[in-house]
Formats: C-alpha cells, structure tokens, sequence
C-alpha cells in the first residue's frame, strides 16, 4: 500500500465498522472480505460485524480485524438496531459502512443523532427512484454521506435518479488472479459435449433478466453447421421451460444444462468463452470477472458493468441487450477464429490483472474512509 493511502500519522487511527454479510452459504463475499484485510494493514482500525460462521473471521482477525458477530435476520429488527447503535457509541467509529440492504435499513436508523459518518454499497442499477418513498429508507435517506458504486453504470443510474454526483463513488470489486491458478478443468464430455466444440458457459440463476430465452434464441441464428455449444450452469436451467424452449429451437443438442453447482469453476475453465446475455439491472457481474480471471473471452450485453469489464473487440463482445441476433454473431465470431478467441482470453485475463484488482479496491475505500474521517476543510485546518 502506498504511504498516502495510509493515515495521517499527526491523528489517531480512522475508525470504521463495516456491517456485512459473510455467512458460510454465501460465495461471493471473497474480495469484500480482502478489502478488510488490505485497510487493517494499511492502518485503518477496522471492525467487521457479520455471522460467526463467516469462512473468513479466522483470516480477518489474524489481519488485525475486529470480528464482531451480528446475523440480521430482518430490516427493521430492534435487537439488531440497538447492538450496531451500541458498537458506534461505545467504539466512537468515524464511518459506518453498510454493504447490504438489511444492514442499510437497519445501520441507518441505528446513526441516526450520532457523528458517524453513514456509507452505502450499491451492487447494480435500477430499483432506485427519487419518486418511490421507499428509497429514502436506504440509499436516498440524508442520514447517507456516501454510496460506493460497484461500477459507473450505478453511478450515472444513481445520479439519472436525483442522488448528488458528490455522494457518490465507483469502486470496482477486485480479483486476484492467484485465486484461480491450480483450478483444474473438467471433462466436458461427460455432458455431451463433443471434443471439437466451441463451448460457451453461461453460469447465471434462471431469472428473467439474465436474458437465458435470449441465448436459447440466438441459436436460430447460427449456421446449421455451428461449432458452438452451450454450457448452461445455474438454478433454473434444468427447468421444463427452458428445455421446452431448446427443443423448439433449431440446435437442440447444441444446448447442455446443468443446475447449481458450488464447483463451477472447472466447468468453466473447460469452456471456450463465456456469455452472459442480461436485459437490464446488472452490476459488475462475478461470473463474468471470473471467466475473464481464468483466460476467457467474454460475450456481454450493454447493460450495468458489463461494458466496463469486457473492452469490445479485445477481450470479447459487447452487444445490445435482448438481441439475439447479434449476440449469435458475436459467438460465432470467435468459434470461427479461434487463436484469435484465445488472444482475447489473454488479454480478458490480464484485463482483470490490472484494472480490477485487489488493491485498486483497498486504496480507493482507503482514501474514502479519509475523506469522511477528516474532510477537505478539517485537514487544511
């Protein structure tokens, strides 16, 4: 970490308590958990308040984080208010971080008449509007000083809705590429798959919004003689309406499904390219990051982060959402050079090296946290 992510050495240590889920059943808490660790090392004094059976407090304490045991089973829940309430007064927390919608609802009563500073993590666009009364219960609420953005396409989401620029900003969720190394990838052939396919991984819960019917559609696009095939990994996708949907297509038996899986990252590391095809409301997608992390281009939609991860022409495809057209397009393009689709996946990989990192993350939430702490006319004091 670089010196001036750090405190100031004339002050006391900027105190955060950051509320959160991590309970074991959760997966995607990985680079929010580095996070804590990277700002207890750089300086900050950090408290986690998040379940006891959080994968991650053994390695967050000997970090030096305080790990305090808080399960939030509702959004308005007094013995939940009333601990949070008690932890900022007793510990005197500068900045409250609030990185899901329970802890937002209740962290945001429980500050309320305290000097904390109150900050909001914001996952993925839409939902949010300055004429719906229920916004100003989270992120709307004054009580709010900042919204961190997981991607820019929130921000601007954010800022279309009535939410001052200056409360906001973006930062990205980063990924170590030493994760993935040693993931060992999997026989496809035990789904069917043929040796010499161009296969394509779509790992995503079954909602409307991922776009899935899109996809089985893009199919009726492809030449009859297509090397592509499609690993469907997630909730949902062994249901009776997406196989109904791949048998009325023309390329049924392009189309492979499997249901929700905790190991998917084999199945992935297989494949030849990954797609994920949403019509609206995304974030900065994991799974998408993940591929990218493990050599794989990427076939996205215009919508939320995707764009921001997926740099169009070099490390995949951006196309418009619910068009299935060009996403077969796009598909085909790269089973049809495929030195040229492994290049991409070079160049998605070292993409998510460089830009989308660990430490990116630790250095911005660290200059975040001094912001709040000490604003601009205390520090020129």
């Amino acid at each position: 970490m670089e010196r001036d992510a750090r405190h100031n050495p004339t002050q006391p240590p900027i105190s955060v308590a950051c509320v959160t889920s991590q309970a074991a059943s959760i997966t995607n808490v990985r680079p929010e958990a580095e996070w804590f660790i990277g700002l207890s090392r750089s300086g900050i004094d950090m408290t986690v308040m998040t379940e006891q059976d959080s994968v991650y407090a053994d390695r967050m304490r000997a970090a030096g984080v305080r790990v305090v045991h808080l399960d939030i089973r509702g959004k308005y829940e007094w013995r939940t208010i009333r601990r949070i309430r008690a932890e900022l007064r007793e510990n005197q927390h500068d900045v409250l971080h609030l990185f899901n919608n329970k802890a937002i609802y209740n962290g945001i009563v429980a500050a309320l008449g305290l000097p904390t500073k109150v900050a909001t993590y914001r996952g993925q666009t839409g939902n949010i509007k300055r004429h719906d009364p229920t916004c100003y219960l989270t992120h709307l609420n004054p009580r709010v000083d900042k919204i961190t953005c997981v991607a820019n396409a929130v921000r601007l989401d954010l800022i279309e809705n009535g939410v001052n620029p200056d409360k906001l900003v973006t930062i990205y969720k980063g990924h170590d590429l030493a994760w993935y190394e040693g993931i060992v990838a999997d026989d496809l052939s035990a789904f069917g798959i043929p040796e010499n396919a161009f296969t394509v991984a779509l790992v995503a819960n079954n909602r409307p919004r991922k776009g899935v019917p899109v996809l089985i559609d893009s199919a009726q696009h492809l030449p009859a003689d297509s090397a592509v095939h499609f690993l469907l990994i997630g909730s949902g996708m062994t249901g009776d309406d997406v196989k109904s949907r791949i048998a009325a297509g023309p390329l049924a038996n392009h189309f492979h499904v499997v249901d929700f899986r905790d190991d998917v990252l084999p199945l992935v590391a297989a494949c030849d390219a990954a797609v994920l095809p949403s019509t609206k409301r995304e974030g900065l997608p994991k799974t998408v990051i993940e591929a990218m992390a493990l050599g794989l281009p990427a076939v996205v939609t215009r919508t939320g982060g995707s764009p921001e991860l997926v740099v169009d022409g070099e490390c995949g495809h951006v196309v418009e959402p619910s068009d299935p057209h060009a996403l077969a397009i796009a598909l085909q393009d790269l089973a049809a050079d495929r030195q040229r689709a492994r290049r991409m996946g070079v160049a998605a990989r070292e993409r998510i090296g460089t830009h989308f990192n660990v430490e990116q993350g630790v250095a911005a939430h660290a200059r975040l946290y001094t912001e709040l702490a000490h604003p601009p006319a205390e520090r020129d004091r």
